[in-house]
């Protein structure tokens, strides 16, 4: 008996019960015959009488081993070995031709005949150009090309390599090209978050000077949500920011929320608390492809379907969540996930700079500019990296790598534009009166003034007592309370958010003490915890100071609404 090969296919998937037995002779059936009949008990057995046939079963389909008489097995190796290379060149992702020089396509696989007509012409026409050794020297086109050809809307990345003979000149052009329209739908969003995160840290001072705290947060939350339908294609939304005294996500900005999803009272928390509260809780995003079998789905758009949340991060800490709901089933992938990310970054910049803006409360400018530009250095820093580890993954991709490396140019821009924003006037409440002024309307007026930030209460009580004003102050919500019950007050001025107590409950306490008292609400922000000001106002609220307010305008408010008081 002459020496039998088995060839294993460590390839093949192992569920594969499939052998392939070549026996070109009825010598070699009869010594297979044993094998054959201790190996079908277990495995499906294929015979073929020719290597030709072999070759034709292996393009059909998979087997675990191939058994062969050893004087054929070498051919047969090479036979198999050649047209694997011809399997692979047929079934990879890429077109793959060999041209001449003239740009006529001598070979191709069945990826490049896919192609239209057009797509090969203009292939055909930039290889020419590129290897045209007839203008040049023949060491000027060895090295391999890339180019984008433009057809309809598609882009195609193509490589083309000179295929060069034993007296190193060029007989053909080797070209693999594909598809890159998905990459090239990538680098927009990448474009759309440069542009939006540049337009969402843009504080231009001579704008924002004329726009009080509701027209700032009205103008953050146009741009908010025209670049998230550019980038993303959506537009419902809300951002919640995270309270640390109390655990609660606060809504700020939303758009397309029910009124039912607006007023849920959201914790940061793993369960009980929806996405939200477990993104900001995990600080993990979180794509939900269906909300009828997700149990951490709490209602959100009317007809919601599907939804994307991402964690708002400042320094490494979650400030609050970023989700954006649609109604059509599994409409995110890990793209949106990934850019929703950095758009999120640039979100939380924006309010946070804001925020800084408003409250911060320091003597000089130039100390308000130091410490915006230090609270920003970390985030810009995340986007850097963020940005620095997607150029990691596009090698290669120079178009990619370029518009990564200008986001990371203008994080100094940003940085340079927001120190100077900051530089500007940083009036909170105006100027103070340097002598007791006489006021016909306040003047001999008791006023209560709560609120937790004493330069706040200090500042307040030097204005009205100046004005003829006798003022009581409270720094927490409990003082503030039995001073109203002890105490008869022509106007109230109050924090919405003071500790131990909310601003509703102390309006409501004003008013149960005297229903004719005007209260005014002061926040230093632009979202309201516990909606006590949307509540208030239905029960007769006066008025909002949003800070920072000036001097000529919290006197004129406080005028305005003790002459209202006293015609009704």
């Amino acid at each position: 008996m002459g020496k039998v090969n088995f060839v294993v296919n460590t390839q093949t998937d192992k569920r594969c019960k499939r052998i392939l037995v070549v026996s070109e002779s009825s010598k070699d059936k009869q010594q297979y015959n044993g094998i054959i009949d201790l190996l079908s008990e277990h495995f499906e057995i294929v015979k073929v009488d020719s290597l030709e046939q072999a070759l034709s079963q292996l393009r059909q389909g998979q087997f675990y081993f191939v058994i062969s008489e050893g004087k054929e097995f070498l051919p047969f190796e090479r036979a198999a070995v050649a047209e694997q290379a011809a399997v692979i060149l047929e079934t990879i992702g890429q077109g793959v031709a060999i041209l001449g020089l003239d740009g006529k396509v001598i070979w191709s696989n069945c990826k490049l005949n896919e192609l239209s007509n057009a797509v090969i012409d203009k292939l055909s026409k930039r290889c020419t150009e590129l290897f045209d050794t007839e203008s040049g020297k023949i060491s000027d086109y060895i090295i391999p090309r890339r180019f984008t050809i433009n057809d309809e809307g598609k882009y195609f990345e193509v490589t083309a390599c000179p295929v060069i003979d034993s007296d190193d000149k060029i007989q053909n052009i080797a070209i693999a090209i594909w598809d890159a329209t998905p990459t090239r739908a990538l680098q927009e969003k990448l474009n759309a978050i440069d542009r939006a995160g540049s337009e969402l840290v843009r504080l231009e001072t001579d704008v924002v000077e004329k726009l009080d705290i509701p027209q700032r947060l009205k103008l953050l939350e146009e741009k908010i949500i025209r670049n998230t339908k550019q980038i993303l294609g959506f537009d419902k939304f809300c951002i919640r920011l995270l309270d640390k005294k109390t655990n609660r996500l606060e809504l700020v900005l939303s758009s397309g929320l029910t009124e039912q999803a607006k007023n849920i009272d959201i914790f940061a928390s793993p369960e009980g608390n929806g996405i939200s509260g477990y993104v900001a809780y995990t600080g993990r995003s979180y794509i939900c492809q269906n909300i009828s079998s997700d149990r951490r789905y709490i209602c959100g758009i009317d007809n919601a379907a599907s939804s994307l949340t991402v964690p708002l991060y400042l320094n490494d800490n979650v400030i609050g969540i970023f989700n954006i709901e649609s109604d059509k089933p599994s409409a995110f992938d890990e793209d949106d996930r990934q850019f929703a990310e950095i758009f999120g970054r640039y979100v939380a910049i924006a309010l946070h700079i804001l925020d800084l803006l408003i409250v911060e409360r320091h003597r000089t400018t130039g100390q308000l500019a130091d410490n915006v530009s230090s609270e920003i250095s970390g985030p810009l820093n995340d986007i850097l990296v963020e940005a620095t580890s997607l150029m990691e993954e596009y090698i290669g991709e120079d178009e990619m790598r370029h518009r990564l490396q200008t986001i990371c140019d203008k994080v100094a821009d940003i940085r340079e534009s927001i120190k100077q924003v900051a530089k500007g006037p940083a009036r909170l409440v105006g100027q103070k009166p340097t002598s007791p002024q006489k006021d016909t309307v306040l003047g001999g007026k008791r006023v209560l003034v709560a609120d937790d930030e004493r330069i706040i209460l200090q500042t307040i009580s030097d204005v009205l007592s100046k004005y003829g004003c006798i003022v009581d102050t409270a720094e927490d919500g409990n003082i503030a309370l039995d001073k109203i019950r002890n105490n008869k007050y022509d106007i109230v001025l109050s924090d919405i958010k003071m500790p131990r107590r909310s601003g509703y409950e102390i309006f409501s306490a004003a008013k149960d003490a005297n229903p004719d008292v005007p209260v005014i609400f002061m926040t230093g922000f632009g979202y309201d915890p516990n909606h006590s000001i949307i509540r208030a106002r239905q029960e007769g609220l006066s008025g909002v100071l949003y800070k920072p307010f000036k001097v000529d305008e919290f006197l004129s408010l406080l005028r305005e609404v003790v002459r209202e008081s006293k015609t009704s």
